[in-house]
């Protein structure tokens, strides 16, 4: 008997010693909205779409304690359709499954389906980044700077700040027996932040990015007009991208970016090149109001034709934080096609019946 009370004992404390070095937490974004749209496929438009400016999930995500400045970390996250109700991707986990260590001293080093570099240090400098989600994303998030896909398979690392910089880097190997390079993906990049200043660079590789990735270019119903069949083709897919901010003043900071992709043999055996050129403002008013306003200029390559489409986009949004995790909001966008781009197609759309396409939104997110 005392054997088994001191038994009991022990167990019991150790699990309260474990429960107070360890935590769980529950979280998520539910975001739904109603867009008026102008021209798809030659006709008008009117919709509900979920998760537009951040995207609906929910989520599970944990720290234990293991001593010395050491720390196991996961993530459990899954996206999804809130009118329909079913999975990001038709996966259970869409967004990020991964576990790892952390170390405050060395960084941190996670195992899973996670997000790249491009996401991690470009897409901060981004307006979609921070307001407006993928309708302001450059033309189908050709960049990822929108984080239309994560990347599987993924091993990831990224270090503490050191004197304001950070950097990270992934990869994913492909798991093809015999041929190393095949589907498999690399991603670096760092940032850098001083008083109102922040810089952030990435660079994203992917191989054979048609079946290597599971992302919004590849969703069913969908007709992809700005890359869809370079993509298709294409052996590799790769983003360059740099990005600053200025916070001039406390409610006003400005935002660029520039991303560089190439769909590398994605025409008829040569590249096709496309380069966003984005500058953007974040405006505070007031406490509960954020503005933001932005516009793209997105100009490409088909080096097998010669042919240049041109894509120009403006955005901007109002919300207004009924609470710390309530907001209302009203956006739209506007994209005008030119060169040899002969649709216009906002991200999120399919395109249009000619040269010019926009839409509004009114919608309201709740974070928990």
């Amino acid at each position: 008997m005392k054997k088994l009370l001191l038994a009991t004992t022990l167990a019991s404390a150790t699990a309260t010693a474990a429960h107070a070095q360890s935590s769980v937490a529950l979280y998520g974004i539910v975001e739904d909205g109603l867009d008026f749209v102008s021209n798809v496929q030659g006709a008008h438009l009117t919709q509900l779409a979920s998760g537009v400016t951040a995207g609906s999930r929910w989520g599970v995500r944990g720290t234990e304690d293991l001593g010395g400045g050491l720390s196991a970390v996961f993530r459990l996250e899954s996206g999804f359709d809130l009118n329909s109700g079913k999975l990001g991707s038709g996966l259970a986990f869409s967004r990020n499954a991964y576990v790892g260590l952390s170390d405050t001293r060395l960084g941190t080093l996670t195992l899973g389906r996670q997000w790249d570099s491009i996401v991690d240090y470009v897409e901060p400098f981004t307006l979609n980044g921070n307001i407006g989600g993928y309708y302001f994303a450059h033309p189908n998030d050709m960049d990822n700077t929108d984080n239309g896909f994560p990347i599987s398979n993924a091993v990831k690392y990224r270090s503490p700040t050191l004197a304001g910089f950070t950097f990270g880097g992934l990869y994913a190997p492909g798991g093809q027996a015999g041929r190393f390079s095949d589907n498999a993906t690399f991603s670096i990049g760092g940032n850098y932040a001083a008083g109102p200043f922040g810089l952030g660079i990435g660079y994203l590789r992917i191989n054979d990015p048609g079946v290597s990735t599971q992302g919004y270019q590849n969703y069913p119903g969908f007709t992809n007009a700005v890359y869809g069949d370079y993509l298709a083709a294409a052996r590799a897919q790769k983003v360059f991208g740099v990005g600053a901010s200025w916070q001039i003043v406390k409610a006003v900071q400005i935002l660029f970016d520039f991303t560089n992709t190439n769909f590398q043999q994605g025409s008829s055996g040569h590249d096709a090149t496309f380069q966003n050129y984005e500058i953007s403002t974040l405006i505070t008013p007031l406490p509960a109001v954020t503005i933001g306003a932005g516009y793209t200029y997105t100009t490409g390559r088909d080096h097998a034709t010669d042919g240049t489409p041109k894509y120009n986009q403006f955005n901007l949004s109002v919300e207004y934080a009924l609470s710390k995790r309530t907001s209302v909001y009203v956006m739209g966008a506007f994209q005008k096609a030119a060169g040899d781009a002969q649709v216009a197609q906002i991200a999120g759309f399919n395109p249009s019946g000619n040269q010019k396409q926009a839409v509004g939104r009114l919608g309201v997110r709740h974070v928990f």
